[in-house]
């Protein structure tokens, strides 16, 4: 459970972050008008991950176990790949994550709301469908299906937290410290699925 909660955490704070650069960045710039848009983009990120984990769930349920265990073998191996490049990514990435992003959301508010809820989608839909697969792949190595999904949920409702503790100005936590240790970790339960 507690590789599943990591999961969750490390996930949806990256999604958070996201979401509290761009939501801040409209905000500092007079353009509260634009975050329904946003928030669109979000929702359908959210729903997007939670339908493409219902499919992985449902789909390989209508395999023979032949087909089965070779979806699952894969997908794992993929979830394992993801997971190292995720954290390799984040290490690369972090410094220069809040100016890619402005000038993303910059060029986005140029061209209209359709823009903007695409930069929302795409920033949390990657980091939703990475969950999902993750969780997917969690669930079909135990036995009890229910503590992979409950440790996930805890996970991203901690870090929905920590995002609006962050975006609040309540929280200021060492961001490369917490990437570094969670990584660290995440590699370890990438071997472990591996």
């Amino acid at each position: 459970m507690f590789a599943n909660y990591l999961i969750g955490l490390r996930e949806g704070l990256e999604a958070s972050l996201v979401v509290c650069i761009l939501i801040a960045y409209l905000v500092k710039t007079g353009r509260r008008e634009k975050l329904p848009p946003v928030w669109t983009g979000v929702g359908a990120a959210v729903l997007l991950s939670m339908a493409f984990g219902a499919v992985l769930q449902f789909g390989s349920s209508q395999l023979s176990f032949e087909a089965q265990e070779a979806l699952g073998g894969s997908l794992s191996i993929i979830s394992v790949g993801l997971v190292t490049w995720m954290v390799f990514w984040m290490r690369r990435t972090a410094r220069h994550l809040k100016s890619e992003l402005q000038g993303k959301l910059d060029a986005a508010l140029a061209m209209g709301t359709g823009a903007l809820v695409a930069t929302a989608f795409l920033a949390v839909g990657r980091e939703g469908l990475e969950t999902a697969l993750f969780i997917w792949t969690a669930v079909q190595a135990t036995e009890d299906g229910y503590n992979p999904i409950i440790g996930a949920a805890l996970g991203l409702l901690t870090a929905a937290f920590l995002g609006w503790l962050f975006y609040r100005g309540a929280l200021k936590i060492n961001l490369a410290k917490f990437f570094t240790w969670t990584g660290a970790m995440l590699v370890v339960v990438a071997a472990g699925v591996l």
